[in-house]
């Protein structure tokens, strides 16, 4: 029986790692549309458009970093030495802080973009 919990489990982690390899494709091939669109189409503020598609991004990478975080939690469970604990640990701790830095970066792009708005409306 805990034979069958590991290979369960090991595809479960498999089937969440997957999940987030299919998110970071199709993020990266609407980003790559979008790209392609400001170039033949660039609008009339390209920064704020460059930063947009660079966040839209950077958002579904933090989401697929959650998707191989929890993938590495499951494996964690069933790890079978010390030694593959270690591994496990340090892989999700750069995980976990990949994610912290682009959530960072979101929340200050959000925080920049409420301020234009808020000083855009105060003035008279």
């Amino acid at each position: 029986m805990p034979e069958l919990v590991k290979v369960w489990t090991e595809y479960v982690a498999l089937g969440v790692e997957l999940t987030a390899a299919v998110i970071i494709a199709l993020a990266a091939l609407v980003g790559a549309g979008r790209a392609l669109l400001a170039f033949v189409r660039p609008s009339r503020a390209p920064d704020a458009q460059k930063e947009s598609l660079r966040l839209e991004l950077a958002r579904w990478l933090a989401v697929a970093l959650e998707f191989t975080l929890a993938a590495d939690i499951l494996r964690t469970a069933i790890a079978p030495s010390w030694d593959d604990i270690g591994k496990l640990a340090a892989i999700a701790t750069l995980r976990t802080l990949l994610n912290y830095f682009l959530q960072r970066e979101i929340d200050g792009h959000q925080a920049r973009q409420e301020g234009a708005a808020e000083e855009a409306v105060s003035r008279p």
